[in-house]
């Protein structure tokens, strides 16, 4: 598996391509066609908004997660993505990476007109040093970074169909990620698994 650090410190580095055919795209249609996928409103300045995506919490029944004011509780584990969970523990432990997964935020993107805001993966149930890997599935799209103290330009990171990005410790507390809408056509599933401490 080909891997290219894109930074080196905070430590993030991409895998492409991760799982390999089919079986990556098999896992696309698993996983648009059988998760239990929701749009949740947020409260921005006094008023509810449905997200720009679709996501679905899954997880360990502690692993219960807090953002943008809202409490969020895991589904269980479907059994296609608690394989690919332990694919990527398999991938990092072999990079000498420890690491311990209990949860996973998976986000649909039906088009490019579909979006994340710029944010860091920094709540405190994450704990100080959090290791985030992300696997892309779907239609490649780039994931804008930036430096929140502007010591550097901002970045894209491009995310092509069945690869792995891995943000080490560090990235959170430095980097803010966004993806931003893009006249891109085609779906879109993201993946970004994390160890939530209760």
């Amino acid at each position: 598996m080909p891997t290219e650090s894109l930074l080196a410190d905070p430590p993030l580095w991409l895998t492409t391509p991760f799982l390999g055919e089919p079986d990556a795209t098999a896992l696309l249609g698993t996983l648009d066609a059988e998760l239990p996928w929701q749009r949740p409103t947020l409260r921005l300045y006094g008023r509810e908004h449905p997200i720009p995506r679709c996501q679905v919490w899954i997880g360990d029944p502690e692993a219960r997660y807090r953002y943008s004011g809202r409490d969020f509780l895991p589904e269980p584990w479907h059994p296609a993505v608690a394989i690919l969970r332990d694919r990527v523990i398999a991938a990092l432990t072999m990079t000498g990476t420890e690491c311990h997964f209990n949860s996973v935020l998976l986000n649909r993107y039906a088009g490019g007109e579909e979006r994340m805001g710029w944010h860091s993966d920094d709540e405190p149930e994450l704990g100080p040093k959090a290791l985030i890997a992300a696997v892309s599935l779907g239609a490649e799209r780039p994931l804008r970074f930036r430096w929140k103290d502007r010591r550097a330009s901002a970045f894209n990171a491009w995310l092509p169909h069945d690869s792995l990005l891995v943000m080490g410790p560090g990235t959170q507390e430095w980097l803010q990620h966004a993806l931003l809408p893009r006249r891109l056509p085609g779906l879109r599933i993201s993946l970004t698994f994390r160890q939530v401490h209760a």
